[in-house]
């Protein structure tokens, strides 16, 4: 899996939209294009020099990085995240464990007693 950023020279909408379905054709897990930086970035296992010749046939495009995708997952995610959640998890089972508390039945004023 690898996170590739390639520079393009997206000029209006039409290209842009082109652009990702091209990149989406040749089988990448996500896409996503920032404008102002002109970057289109996607994860995957596709080779960046085929996504390079789609591309440059709509625009002129460069490589800019590839980086391993694995690697960026375990920076973003704290570890102190997955402590909470487990934790979480564990209350609403032990919630669950416990039996809903019966209140005691109260005396019914019509009934009849006995002296």
């Amino acid at each position: 899996m690898k996170k590739v950023v390639l520079k393009v020279e997206l000029k209006d909408d039409t290209i842009k939209k082109k652009a990702m379905k091209a990149v989406a054709g040749i089988g990448v897990d996500s896409q996503s294009v920032d404008m102002k930086e002109k970057t289109l970035t996607y994860t995957g296992d596709t080779d960046p020099v085929k996504a390079v010749l789609k591309l440059r046939k709509l625009c002129q495009t460069e490589i800019v990085l590839v980086v391993p995708a694995e690697e960026e997952k375990k920076k973003e995610k704290p570890k102190k995240e997955p402590k909470k959640e487990e934790a979480k998890k564990c209350e609403q089972e032990e919630r669950k464990k416990e039996k809903p508390k019966k209140e005691p039945k109260k005396a019914d004023p019509n009934a009849c007693v006995i002296m």
